[in-house]
């Protein structure tokens, strides 16, 4: 396989499910943590190597070390594995993404941009969702007519916070999740709930038109939910970890034992909230979005730029949210083809910085 983003915690976790499987890795591309691809390196030794910054080739303990997006793109063009796993973070990982489509690979997605800015011009029958929250849907899929599709939400860093105190939030504070460790930005979009707007609009696109909502659930052992329209409600219960849907998208059949079961009666208790607009004010545009899921992309580039803003001091927490809001209710072209994603990205993008 190929895996882009080796080097996060989605690459770590995928590397440990490849070994198990003895799947053999054909290309790593990492970011700039240069170390623990070396380690990553040393133990799966790989065809090639690919790096972020040309100034950090020479730091990579590999004879075939390349660097940038077009490197990326190249290795997925002339490789031989059939299986990409993307699990880059942001925009970045749309241009891949549709690569391996075109030279007919299989998708082990968890970038979760590219079905959110460009799902419209994605054959999403290509395309293994890595998400625990789209993975827990389709584990639970059946042949009955279903009324509603429901994902949960963590809550995030701030979920317990007193509300007037969120506008002076920090970046550190948004680092601090109260369930698991994730890279910088997934951390912040899970505290302003971006994150599960994202994964609504990706279910959209991987199941279909119908209805689909999002709920808190603090422990994070419920993944999805199912509503039949017979009234019945099955959920998918496991414990927090990656594995699970990645050793789906390794290895289809799947019948070994990846993860410990919840044992419900150490859990005693679960505790549902629902996701309100005072603490989020990102779900105000929820349904609209949804009915219109072309419109992702100005969602994704006005997040990513208000992002930027925050990390740098420009805007506070809270901005964030006004910021993407702002950046929809002015952009309201759908594109027609993806040369018009990428151009409507960039024209959010500028206008915001």
């Amino acid at each position: 396989m190929i895996l882009l983003g080796s080097t996060g915690s989605i690459g770590v976790n995928t590397l440990e499910v490849a070994k198990r499987f003895s799947i053999s890795v054909e290309v790593l591309v990492a970011g700039n943590n240069i170390d623990l691809l070396n380690k990553q390196i040393k133990e799966h030794n790989p065809k090639t190597v690919v790096v972020a910054k040309k100034e950090d080739v020479h730091r990579v303990e590999h004879p075939h070390v390349f660097y940038g997006q077009e490197a990326i793109l190249d290795v997925i063009k002339n490789s031989s594995s059939e299986l990409v796993v993307n699990a880059l973070v942001g925009f970045l990982g749309l241009r891949p993404t549709l690569t391996a489509l075109e030279c007919k690979k299989r998708v082990a997605l968890a970038n979760k941009e590219s079905l959110v800015a460009c799902g419209a011009f994605i054959d999403t029958t290509k395309i293994q969702p890595i998400d625990s929250e789209h993975f827990g849907l389709w584990y639970l899929m059946q042949n009955r007519p279903v009324e509603k599709m429901i994902i949960t939400a963590s809550g995030g860093a701030f979920r317990d916070w007193d509300i007037n105190k969120l506008q002076n939030a920090t970046l550190a504070d948004t680092q601090k999740h109260p369930n698991w460790s994730m890279g910088q930005k997934i951390t912040i979009d899970s505290a302003t709930m971006v994150n599960k707007i994202f994964e609504l609009l990706e279910a959209r696109w991987l199941f279909g038109e119908g209805c689909y909502d999002a709920i808190i659930e603090t422990k994070s052992l419920i993944h999805a939910f199912i509503d039949f329209k017979d009234g019945s409600t099955t959920a998918h219960f496991a414990n927090a970890s990656m594995k699970l849907p990645i050793a789906f998208a390794l290895d289809g059949k799947m019948q070994e034992n990846i993860l410990p079961h919840v044992d419900l009666l150490k859990v005693g208790s679960l505790e549902f909230r629902e996701i309100m607009t005072d603490r989020y004010p990102i779900w105000q545009i929820k349904d609209e979005l949804l009915k219109n899921p072309s419109r992702g992309v100005v969602v994704n580039a006005a997040n990513e730029a208000a992002i930027e803003k925050f990390i740098s001091g420009k805007i506070g927490f809270m901005d964030i949210a006004k910021t993407v809001i702002g950046a929809y209710e002015k952009f309201d072209t759908l594109p027609k083809s993806v040369d018009d994603v990428f151009a409507l990205d960039e024209e959010v993008r500028d206008s915001i910085r």
